[in-house]
C-alpha cells in the first residue's frame, strides 16, 4: 500500500474500487457469478459484476462513515469462464419455457425446465465451493450477481460456519415461490429455497417488500416468526403518521440474532436509483435509507459475516447510473462489515 494513493484518479486496469490488492492480500474478496438464466422480464443481470467492476473505479476511497474501508484490502475474483458457459447453455433451455409462461405439463418444455435447474445446481456448488474455500482463509466475502438466484450457495457455505444465522433481505419482492414457470431454482424462489433446505438460517427479515403472491404471503404467515417481513406500503404509510425510519430500523433490526448474513437485490431501492433492473416496482427504499439500515445493524453490536448484491443491469446507452448506484451500495457493505467486525 506505500506506492497506492488514495485521492489519485482509477487506471482502466486497475482492481475495484481502483485498488491494488490480489485476493492473498486482501481481507475482502468479492465473488462475480455472471449467471441469470430464469429471468423471465428484462435482463442483463449477468453483465452486472463486469459493470460494477469498471463503476467502483470511480467511487472515492474516503467515505464520512465508514472511514477507509480500502485499507483493509479488497478485491474482485476474476470473471469466472465455467459459470458464464452455464448461464449461455441455461438461458438457452429456458427460452422456450419462458416464452409459454412455464412447462404447462408439456414433456418437452418440463425437460428444458429440469435442463436449467441442473445447470443452476452446477452454479449453486461453484459459488459455495469458492465461497467457503475463500471462508476457510480468514476472508469476508460478498457474492455480486447475476440475479438473485446466484445467492443460494454463498448463503450455504455462511450457514454452515455460523448455525442459528440470521439474514437481512432487501428486495422489492419476497422471493418465497416453492418454484416459478416450473425452475425450482428461480430468482423468484431463492428465499424459499434458502428457508427449506438450509436449516440453520433461523431468521429471515425482509425490508422493503411490495410485489408477492399468496403463495409467498401464506408462507410468510405459516413460519411461526421465522419469517418477518417488512412490507414497504405499511412502512410507509407508518411514517405518514409520524414513525421515524430510525424507529423502523430498530424495529426491523431487533428480531436478528448476533450473526447476520445482508442479501441485497438492488431493486428493493426507488427505481429512480435502478431504472434498468428487470422486475422495477414503484416504492423501495431511498439510497440513504438502505445504507442507514446497514449501518444500524452494525452499530447494534451484531457481527455481519457476509453479504451479497443482486440484479445490477447497466444500461446499454452507457449511462452507468445503475452500476455506478450498485457500487457505491458496494461499499457501503463492505464498509459496514469491517466496522462490525471491529
Amino acid at each position: 500500500m506505500t506506492a497506492f494513493d488514495p485521492n489519485a484518479a482509477s487506471g482502466e486496469e486497475s482492481g475495484v474500487f481502483g485498488l491494488p490488492h490480489s485476493p492473498h492480500e486482501a481481507a475482502v474478496v468479492l465473488v462475480p457469478v455472471p449467471f441469470e438464466a430464469t429471468v423471465s422480464y428484462g435482463g442483463g443481470a449477468s453483465e452486472g459484476p463486469s459493470a460494477i467492476l469498471r463503476a467502483s473505479r470511480q467511487v472515492d476511497l474516503y467515505d464520512v462513515e465508514v472511514g477507509k474501508p480500502y485499507e483493509a484490502g479488497i478485491a474482485m475474483l476474476d470473471d469466472p469462464a465455467d459459470v458464464r458457459a452455464w448461464d449461455l447453455a441455461a438461458r438457452t433451455a429456458a427460452a422456450h419455457v419462458l416464452a409459454r409462461g412455464g412447462t404447462h405439463g408439456d414433456p418437452a418444455l418440463v425437460a428444458s425446465a429440469a435442463s436449467v435447474d441442473a445447470y443452476m445446481e452446477r452454479m449453486n456448488g461453484w459459488v459455495r465451493s469458492t465461497v467457503d474455500l475463500l471462508l476457510s482463509r480468514g476472508k469476508i466475502v460478498g457474492t455480486i450477481g447475476g440475479d438473485h438466484s446466484v445467492s443460494f450457495g454463498a448463503i450455504e457455505a455462511h450457514a454452515r460456519r455460523h448455525p442459528g444465522l440470521g439474514l437481512l433481505h432487501v428486495d422489492a419482492h419476497a422471493d418465497l415461490r416453492e418454484a416459478y414457470e416450473g425452475f425450482a431454482w428461480s430468482h423468484a424462489s431463492i428465499l424459499h429455497n434458502v428457508m427449506a433446505r438450509i436449516p440453520a438460517v433461523s431468521k429471515l427479515v425482509q425490508v422493503g417488500i411490495r410485489d408477492l403472491c399468496e403463495e409467498e404471503a401464506d408462507q410468510i404467515a405459516s413460519s411461526g416468526g421465522r419469517i418477518q417481513s417488512y412490507f414497504d406500503a405499511e412502512l410507509a404509510e407508518a411514517r405518514f403518521g409520524g414513525e421515524t425510519w430510525a424507529a423502523q430500523v430498530q424495529r426491523m433490526i431487533e428480531p436478528l440474532p448476533h450473526d447476520v448474513y445482508v442479501t441485497f437485490d438492488i431493486d428493493g431501492l426507488d427505481p429512480a436509483l435502478c431504472p434498468h433492473t428487470g422486475t422495477k416496482v414503484p416504492g423501495g427504499l431511498s439510497f440513504q435509507m438502505a445504507t442507514s439500515l446497514i449501518a444500524a445493524l452494525a452499530r447494534s453490536g451484531r457481527r455481519i459475516v457476509g453479504f451479497d448484491l443482486t440484479e445490477v443491469v447497466p444500461a446499454k446507452d452507457g449511462s452507468e447510473w445503475d452500476e455506478n448506484v450498485g457500487a457505491r451500495i458496494l461499499y457501503k457493505l463492505i464498509g459496514w462489515t469491517l466496522r462490525s467486525r471491529a
